[in-house]
């Protein structure tokens, strides 16, 4: 099991912060496929340059993913393994509601009366 004591407050805040927004999950899921520059993803969405930038920083900040240069491009690449760990921190929260679930479920069942 992933221990949240593993993470600073602040360091959890900024990974969920930058997962609440629908076009930074957009960005890290185009990273994802592919290394595109900030320029490509500015193409794709109805915001300026300067905006998408701010939205792959924040990513950036957040350890989600990782700018590189490529002659005069930035490339946004995902951090998998920082991906994982969101990912594993979300399903430690899982598994906690479950076990809750079960706990409230043997309770109220008619056998564990």
């Amino acid at each position: 099991m992933v221990s949240l004591k593993n993470e600073s407050e602040e360091s959890l805040n900024q990974l969920f912060r930058a997962l609440a927004d629908g076009t930074r999950r957009d960005i890290l899921a185009r990273s994802l496929m592919a290394t595109p520059s900030v320029s490509e993803l500015a193409a794709q969405y109805a915001m300026s340059f300067a905006a998408v930038q701010k939205h792959v920083a924040v990513l950036e900040r957040a350890g989600l993913v990782r700018k590189h240069a490529n002659g005069r491009e930035q490339r946004v690449a995902t951090d998998h393994a920082r991906l994982q760990r969101a990912g594993a921190l979300l399903d430690q929260f899982d598994l906690i509601w479950r076990q809750r679930l079960a706990q409230l479920d043997d309770v109220l069942s008619p056998e564990g009366k």
